[in-house]
């Protein structure tokens, strides 16, 4: 079991962890706003996730493989969506601009972001067809695979978001934080390409 374990750790961590869209609007999001100022758009994002997670575990995986229209178009909502908050976190004010409060994402934004974002379901169904765990009973065998699997996600989500503080301080000079902004939402932009072609 501890084989499993490390396994399917090792797996999430490959698969939800890398540098997709959520985890890069999360560390754009806290580099642009502040950790503490996206700490609801990171509820949203693991709410989302959990979601994709159970609906993945309820067979909506296959769903999107019989009817690819229905994921195609999926994406394209989902691929939009991240365009139009790349756009916010570009033309932010800096974070210590009081106007700025109200602009970081949302609860809503990230629950959203994944929600509509067909590469969640992908990611559960693909760790759910290999790296299932070896329990007897089936529910116990998807719960436990999903609560670890989001477990490793929060973790890997709270490592971009501390990533994205770290530019923070140089987000108070003007020049550097229209570049920094600028790199941030054009790595959000690259990643949605990247999991749409890629």
């Amino acid at each position: 079991m501890a084989t499993a374990i490390a396994s399917l750790v090792l797996t999430a961590a490959l698969v939800l962890g890398s540098p997709g869209p959520a985890p890069v609007a999360l560390a754009a999001s806290s580099a642009t706003f502040g950790l503490r100022r996206s700490l609801p758009f990171y509820g949203g994002i693991m709410t989302g996730l959990a979601l994709a997670a159970l609906a993945s575990a309820a067979g909506l995986g296959a769903l999107f493989s019989h009817f690819p229209n229905v994921r195609r178009v999926l994406e394209t909502v989902a691929a939009l969506y991240i365009v139009y908050l790349a756009y916010r976190i570009a033309t932010a004010s800096p974070p210590t601009d009081p106007s700025n409060a109200g602009g970081a994402p949302s609860f809503r934004d990230g629950l959203l972001l994944n929600v509509i974002n067909p590469k969640s379901y992908a990611a559960f169904l693909a760790i759910f067809s290999q790296s299932i765990l070896p329990v007897e009973s089936t529910l116990w065998a998807y719960g436990l695979t999903a609560v670890t699997c989001l477990a490793v996600a929060a973790s890997t989500n709270i490592f971009w978001m501390a990533s994205g503080q770290l530019l923070t301080s140089w987000l108070r000079r003007p020049h550097t934080a229209r570049l920094i902004r600028g790199v941030l939402a054009t790595a959000m932009v690259a990643a949605v390409l990247w999991a749409m072609f890629g």
